[in-house]
């Protein structure tokens, strides 16, 4: 009777111990919203349509600064002059489903659209196949007004250079696809050329690639953390960088239909 006791009682114990756990960080299992990334590209594209003026917010690398993402959210709700908003990537710090998720919570509380590009942070563990679940494809475009944005996985050393990093293809279907629809380009990637993450074998080729592009206005990046300008080819293309939410900062760009194009960085 005393055995049958115990065992009882190391059952219910394991069985209070398995509740505990809601599930394993990196189980997949995704509750809310999917597929965030297209439905406010045609959200972008529908309201941008007309538009001969554009104007967004780039922001990154929120991944564990909550309160930060929660500040600046509240702070662009309050403007009327914002078309969409940009993340430059690292929603998460280590791939975990619950990251995606929370950082997903708190930018679905924009008033306007955004799209979220790959870090490489979020290829940690499972995470890419949790980002493409909850935001979409890892390269992926749009087009405000006549302006393509083009948005590039760019994290070359997580995939081992075992995979395309930049996607060439991509890159080069990018250039025909929807040509009669846009007239000026815009880049944007989590990691530039010359960074930790980058191809670097591929830098120049990349430049190059990018420059048939009709007009292309600038480039944008995250990942470094800091502030950032720079004319990395010596070309007059220049990279944007902006710091991590923590630094509480971010960009305004405002493109012009003279070609021309304005941008401010705000501190909150």
């Amino acid at each position: 009777m005393k055995k049958i006791t115990t065992l009882l009682l190391i059952s219910c114990l394991l069985l209070q111990s398995c509740e505990m756990i809601e599930y394993h960080p990196y189980d997949g299992r995704i509750s809310g919203e999917t597929g965030i990334n297209q439905k406010n590209i045609e959200r972008i594209e529908t309201a941008c349509a007309e538009k001969s003026t554009i104007r967004f917010i780039l922001i990154s690398d929120t991944q564990r600064w909550y309160d930060e993402t929660e500040d600046v959210v509240k702070l662009i709700n309050k403007r009327n002059d914002i078309d969409f908003v940009i993340h430059g990537g690292d929603i998460s710090d280590f791939g975990l489903t619950k990251e995606f998720m929370w950082q997903r919570d708190i930018l679905n509380k924009l008033t306007v659209p955004y799209v979220v590009l790959l870090g490489n942070h979020d290829c940690l563990a499972n995470g890419i196949e949790i980002f493409e679940k909850v935001f979409g494809e890892v390269n992926f475009s749009f087009i405000a007004g006549r302006t393509k944005f083009v948005c590039l996985n760019t994290n070359a050393l997580e995939f081992d250079y075992s995979y395309p990093v930049p996607d060439f293809k991509f890159i080069e279907q990018e250039m025909v696809s929807r040509k009669d629809d846009f007239d000026k380009t815009v880049m944007a990637m989590h990691v530039r050329p010359f960074s930790d993450q980058f191809n670097d074998n591929v830098a120049n080729v990349f430049q190059r690639y990018i420059k048939e592009f009709p007009k292309l206005q600038f480039c944008l990046h995250g990942h470094n953390h800091s502030l950032e300008e720079n004319d990395l080819f010596e070309d007059g293309i220049i990279y944007y960088g902006i710091s991590n939410i923590a630094k509480r900062k971010y960009y305004v760009f405002t493109l012009k239909p003279d070609d021309t194009y304005d941008y401010e960085v705000v501190e909150f």
